[in-house]
């Protein structure tokens, strides 16, 4: 039940993105209601994980980071589709508005990305010992980190400019080849990871599920309030920029 909650929140907001995204301006009225909504899920799930969720036996209270580190992963992959999905779209018709989903997704993306770099070794230290190891895991996670930081820097250094879109948008669809190898590369380490296979397959625990569930949930929802922001953004500075040349400023 509430993975299939799950895989909705993320369709219904994949989906509103991109209808959002065609007509930003007129369409974004309703980001306040769904931004009130996503509060209330965040309450919800810090309740879930500070009284609900049980203290793993042998982890401990540090073992609660779990439930921020799992829900980061599904925004930030989500991210980086959407980046894919509007440089397809830009490519295809060269309309503003899907190089503007683009951009937000790939930074919204990116935010969460960190998250789960920084939280996991908080996580890691005091269960494995490390901060970090080098496996396959982790290391392709922050290579994953890196292909979209670097995606990013490449349009700050070329703002508004039409090469740099085309290429971005080239980038940040190949760069989606990375996120099946992260995902999968607990399997292809073939046991000579130290970092655990993925828990959505293996299964959880009911109070576990249910509170991994709800955070999923609520970071969906976050993360489609601030990419819609974001996109609100970026056609405020696309308007500045058109108003600017005609101006002659």
């Amino acid at each position: 039940m509430v993975s299939a909650l799950v895989t909705l929140s993320v369709v219904l907001v994949a989906g509103w993105l991109v209808w959002l995204s065609r007509d930003i301006e007129t369409r974004i009225a309703g980001a306040p209601k769904l931004g009130i909504a996503a509060l209330a899920a965040l309450a919800l799930w810090l309740g879930l994980v500070i009284f609900y969720a049980p203290i793993e036996a042998v982890q401990g209270v540090v073992q609660k980071l779990f439930y921020v580190h799992i829900p980061a992963i599904i925004p930030t992959y989500l991210g980086f589709l959407l980046t894919a999905v509007g440089g397809v779209g830009f490519l295809r018709t060269r309309r503003e508005s899907w190089d503007q989903l683009a951009v937000s997704g790939a930074e919204v993306g990116v935010v969460f990305c960190t998250l789960m770099l920084v939280v996991g070794p908080i996580w890691a230290k005091p269960v494995w010992g490390h901060w970090w190891v080098w496996d396959l895991r982790l290391t392709s996670t922050l290579i994953l980190w890196f292909i979209y930081v670097a995606y990013l820097f490449l349009r700050g250094l070329a703002f508004g400019s039409d090469a740099a879109k085309t290429f971005t948008s080239v980038y940040g669809i190949v760069g989606t080849a990375a996120i099946p190898f992260v995902y999968f590369a607990v399997d292809l380490a073939q046991g000579s990871t130290m970092h655990p296979s993925n828990p959505a397959r293996e299964g959880l625990p009911a109070e576990m599920g249910r509170t991994v569930g709800v955070g999923m949930i609520a970071f969906v929802g976050v993360f489609a309030w601030l990419v819609a922001r974001r996109m609100e953004l970026a056609a405020l500075e696309a308007r500045e920029l058109e108003a600017r040349a005609r101006g002659g400023v």
